[in-house]
C-alpha cells in the first residue's frame, strides 16, 4: 500500500505520491516533451479514480493550470478523502502567464478557488513564483494575506512554489510548506530540503521525473523512474513528489515504484 507521510507540522497527512492536475485543464505553454490532448471528463473520473484505489490523496492544481481546478469541483467525489493544494499568484489566458502577489489578488484568487473547487477550505496554498522569490516574500503582503486567510480557516497551510534557493531557505523558514525542484539531474534544492526539515516545514517535490524528460536526461531505460523515486526519497524531510500524468499506467507505475523504494528503507 502506498505509504502516506506528515507534511512538516501541518497536521496533514499526504500520499508519498501525488497527482498533479495540470494536463486536465490546459495543454498550451507547457515544457513537456510531447503533445496532448486534454481528456474528457469520463477519462479524468477514471484517472480519479485510479488515483483513490492506489492510496493517492494529494491533488495539485493551480488557477494557472487553465480549467484544471473547475473541473475537479465537477468531478471530484467525497471532498474530504482528499488533500487538495491550489496556488495563488500566476494566471494563464490565451497563451499567456501573468503575475500579481498583493494581498488583494491573493484573497481574490483563493475564494475564486474555493468556489471552483466547490470546497470551503483549501488544504494548502502555494504562490507561484514568477521567479523573483525573495521579492514576493519580503516585498509584498503575499504571505501576510495568506496568513490572515489561515487565521479565517479558509486554508490549512501556505507556502511557496519556489524557483531559487535563496528564496526556498526563506520560504523554509517563513511558511507552512515548500514546493521545490528535485531530482537526481536538478539537486541544488537539495539545500532547502535540509534546511526546511530543521524548521519543520513541509516538502513537496515538483519535477521529480523532470517533466516527463527523465529517460532523455538520464539516457536510461524504465528503471530510472525507480532510480529517481529511491533518490527523492532517501532525502529526509520529504513528504510527496508530485507526478503530472493523465496515463492511468504511468500512474500506477510511479505508485509502484514508491511502494518498492519505501517499504525496502524501511
Amino acid at each position: 500500500m502506498l505509504k502516506h507521510r506528515p507534511l512538516g507540522q501541518t497536521g496533514i497527512v499526504v500520499s508519498s505520491i501525488g497527482l498533479g492536475t495540470v494536463k486536465i485543464g490546459r495543454n498550451q505553454g507547457l515544457k513537456y516533451p510531447g503533445r496532448f490532448d486534454i481528456p474528457d471528463d469520463k477519462h479524468v473520473v477514471r484517472l480519479l479514480g485510479e488515483a483513490r484505489r492506489l492510496g493517492i490523496n494529494l491533488l495539485d492544481t493551480a488557477p494557472a493550470y487553465g480549467e484544471s481546478e473547475k473541473r475537479l469541483g465537477e468531478l471530484l467525489t467525497n471532498r474530504h478523502d482528499w488533500i487538495i493544494c491550489t496556488k495563488v499568484g500566476e494566471e494563464f489566458d490565451q497563451g499567456k502567464s501573468t503575475f500579481d502577489f498583493s494581498s488583494s489578488h491573493v484573497k481574490f484568487s483563493v475564494e475564486r478557488s474555493l468556489k471552483r473547487l466547490k470546497t470551503d477550505y483549501l488544504d494548502i496554498v502555494l504562490v507561484h513564483s514568477d521567479g523573483n522569490d525573495e521579492d514576493i516574500i519580503n516585498k509584498s503582503d503575499c504571505f501576510d494575506a495568506l496568513q490572515n486567510l489561515k487565521e479565517r480557516g479558509l486554508i490549512k497551510a501556505y507556502g511557496m512554489s519556489t524557483k531559487t534557493v535563496a528564496g526556498g531557505l526563506l520560504a523554509a523558514e517563513n511558511s507552512d510548506v515548500v514546493m521545490v525542484t528535485y531530482n537526481p539531474v536538478e539537486m541544488v534544492d537539495g539545500l532547502v530540503i535540509d534546511h526546511a526539515a530543521r524548521f519543520g516545514t513541509g516538502v513537496l517535490i515538483k519535477k521529480g521525473l523532470s517533466s516527463g524528460h527523465l529517460m532523455s536526461l538520464t539516457g536510461d531505460d524504465s528503471d530510472s523512474v525507480e532510480d529517481s523515486v529511491r533518490f527523492i526519497f532517501q532525502k529526509p524531510g520529504v513528504s510527496s513528489i508530485v507526478v503530472g500524468t493523465i496515463d492511468p499506467g504511468h500512474l500506477r507505475e510511479n505508485v509502484r515504484d514508491a511502494i518498492e523504494v519505501l517499504s525496502a528503507s524501511s
